[in-house]
């Protein structure tokens, strides 16, 4: 049960984590109908600001600010330089794109160097939201923080007891992308700019033709787009790794979820996440042979690939996107 809760928890901590970076791309693509090849050195750009930041306000303050401003350089880029190539093509805006995230990377070896950063969470992260305490025929416990000195030593086990801590910064990054799809849902379905927005989507030319400044309009959701893969970068780049590498690392899997979740739909992008967060999480920790020589845990990282290839050859617009037909 111990190694069920805590696998559990992992995966759906990942595929949270997962879902905080498709977001972003999934509403620029299903409003605009670009796919942004740039958009996870987006979040690598926002784990590096958001380190800046924290030297000189705290972590705290980086989890707005980092955000706010990848936002607003995703803003400009989209004003003076996507938009001129938008009326060109899909082509067109995905070079560009894909240009754009080798200067990021650049800029970022430019001004941050090549080695990793070692961004830390703050203190009250650094240790663990709950411990897991199984003891033999004792049943399960969870202990708010770090149980009590001595509980989980190794003086203990002679008593069979062991202990599974849950980081803090994981459950932080539970909470922030739970919050994040509430607010994207709220503003969607709750606010006059959330109704304008879905009217964009299918009846561009009729919104258009009503008064509402379309550019601007896809102007502020590219920022949007930007500031929820910086997010996701603050967050992800205290918890795992700040590294140039990071994107590359990321990238794939970004568009991994998209496809897997169906292009342009929010809900599908979250349930493949989660999906996808559950597979390689479990598949990691599980020490199953299913060849000589080979384990599960050595196939994990390809499992998400071919899930995507599986969804490809038998539902080709995903878990939740709409058929083309």
């Amino acid at each position: 049960m111990e190694f069920f809760i805590t696998t559990l928890l992992n995966g759906l901590s990942y595929g949270l984590m997962l879902f905080m970076l498709s977001a972003g791309l999934t509403l620029t693509f299903s409003m605009m109908g670009v796919l942004n090849f740039a958009h996870a050195s987006f979040y690598m750009l926002g784990a590096y600001v958001g380190f800046s930041i924290a030297q000189a306000w705290g972590f705290w303050a980086a989890l707005v600010m980092a955000p706010l401003a990848v936002g607003v350089a995703g803003a400009l880029f989209e004003r003076f330089c996507l938009r001129r190539v938008h009326a060109l093509g899909h082509v067109p805006e995905l070079l560009v794109t894909f240009g754009l995230s080798y200067i990021v990377l650049e800029i970022v070896q430019l001004v941050w160097g090549r080695s990793a950063l070692d961004f830390s969470p703050p203190p009250s992260l650094q240790g663990p939201a709950f411990t897991l305490v199984h003891r033999a025929g004792g049943g399960l416990d969870a202990v708010w923080g770090a149980p009590p000195d001595g509980v989980c030593k190794a003086a203990n086990a002679a008593l069979q007891v062991s202990c599974s801590p849950f980081p803090a910064t994981r459950a932080l990054m539970v909470v922030v992308a739970l919050l994040m799809l509430a607010l994207i849902a709220a503003l969607l379905t709750r606010t006059r700019t959330g109704l304008v927005v879905r009217a964009a989507l299918t009846h561009p030319e009729m919104v258009n033709g009503l008064g509402h400044d379309l550019p601007r309009l896809y102007m502020l959701l590219f920022g949007a787009g930007t500031a929820l893969a910086a997010l996701a970068g603050v967050v992800g780049g205290s918890t795992y790794l700040t590294e140039p590498a990071m994107a590359a690392s990321m990238g794939a899997m970004v568009f991994l979820v998209v496809v897997v979740g169906g292009l342009g739909s929010l809900g599908g992008a979250f349930v493949a996440s989660l999906l996808i967060g559950l597979l390689q999480t479990a598949a990691a920790a599980a020490d199953v042979v299913v060849l000589p020589g080979v384990t599960l845990a050595r196939l994990a990282p390809a499992l998400p690939f071919v899930l995507m290839l599986l969804m490809l050859v038998l539902r080709p617009q995903g878990l939740l996107g709409r058929s083309s037909a």
